[in-house]
């Protein structure tokens, strides 16, 4: 069940966004938390707005509202709110970075007697000359206000568009890192803020993860270091609803992602100043995305799959969760091109 206080105003854009998305933890064998709703625009709302009043990022908002103007919905426009999510794929641990649907997922220890619960939140991901990399790392430092220091490459790249930055970035407006970060053990990426909260959901930083600034800061206060970080690309999530097996479908990303093949094991050298390898990649068809996660979460429970169903859906491509399949008794008829 969702936990957060529903807001009504008569505009979004002029009161404090909601409290971030918690859930409980449905069950061993199943896998989708939140539920999807809609809103009525008002006539100043933008769906950046409404996005970011409701635990949304730009692109978790746009795709899901096909056809409505991003800056002028319009009064009375029916917005749809895409808060349903299929959990992405492996351990429920820690910090889950899912680039492909510009989310992350926290999965708090919980307390004694306490239902484990999971948060979600929109994030910005490194724009295509600046990828942020894939692999397992974990926080290795936490920062209130803290100052930014642009490496080199960064400012080469303002100086070349005439903005020369300082060497040093001290706290306040003008900070990029806005007023919490969380350090990475990969070195030079870091989970932070930003002075920019509109281009939240988009793919627009330095390699970085940007939260909105109420989000970092509510993270903030309930994560710590040594908390496990698992980033990767998966723009094809799957799992179970009662019987019905659903698929939540994102574009893929324009270009793969670095690899950093470090495990936890490894944790402690990351902070070494070390060589990310080139890796070659082959870019899948989204098909081949959908095949890998119905083998995955068909491991264990049978089912089968609806193909006409999934074609659409990859079509769409919107983030929305879509029953795909069912739950079969039978594992050998439990082929997926029924």
């Amino acid at each position: 069940m969702i936990q957060r206080l529903l807001i009504i105003a008569a505009s979004i854009a002029a009161v404090v966004p909601i409290q971030a998305a918690i859930y409980e933890l449905p069950p061993e064998g199943q896998d989708i938390v939140g539920e999807l709703s809609t809103v009525l625009a008002t006539y100043d709302d933008t769906l950046v707005d409404i996005a970011r009043h409701h635990g949304l990022g730009y692109q978790d908002i746009v795709r899901a509202n096909p056809g409505v103007n991003v800056w002028l919905p319009g009064e009375g426009t029916e917005v749809v709110l895409p808060n349903r999510f299929v959990l992405p794929p492996g351990p429920r641990t820690g910090l889950v970075l899912n680039l492909a649907e510009y989310r992350m997922y926290y999965y708090p220890d919980p307390k004694a007697g306490e239902t484990p619960k999971v948060h979600t939140y929109p994030m910005s991901i490194g724009r295509m000359d600046w990828e942020t990399p894939l692999g397992l790392t974990q926080i290795t430092a936490m920062a209130k206000n803290p100052a930014w220091y642009p490496p080199q490459s960064v400012r080469d790249e303002h100086a070349a568009d005439g903005d020369p930055l300082p060497r040093i970035v001290p706290p306040g407006p003008k900070n990029p890192l806005g007023t919490r970060a969380l350090r990475l053990g990969i070195p030079g990426y870091l989970i932070h803020g930003t002075n920019r909260p509109a281009g939240v959901g988009m793919r627009v930083s330095h390699g970085c993860i940007r939260m909105f600034p109420e989000d970092v800061e509510f993270l903030f206060e309930r994560i710590r270091v040594k908390t496990a970080v698992r980033i990767i690309d998966v723009p094809v999530k799957m799992g179970w609803d009662g019987e019905a097996l659903v698929a939540e479908v994102h574009p893929l990303l324009e270009v793969p992602q670095p690899l950093v093949e470090e495990s936890l094991e490894q944790i402690e050298q990351l902070d070494a100043d070390i060589e990310i390898p080139e890796v070659e990649f082959v870019s899948k068809d989204p098909l081949t995305h959908v095949t890998e996660q119905f083998i995955t979460v068909t491991a264990v429970r049978p089912g089968q799959l609806d193909w006409n169903l999934v074609e659409v859906l990859v079509e769409r491509s919107d983030g929305i969760p879509v029953a795909v399949g069912v739950s079969i008794k039978n594992a050998a008829t439990s082929a997926a091109s029924e």
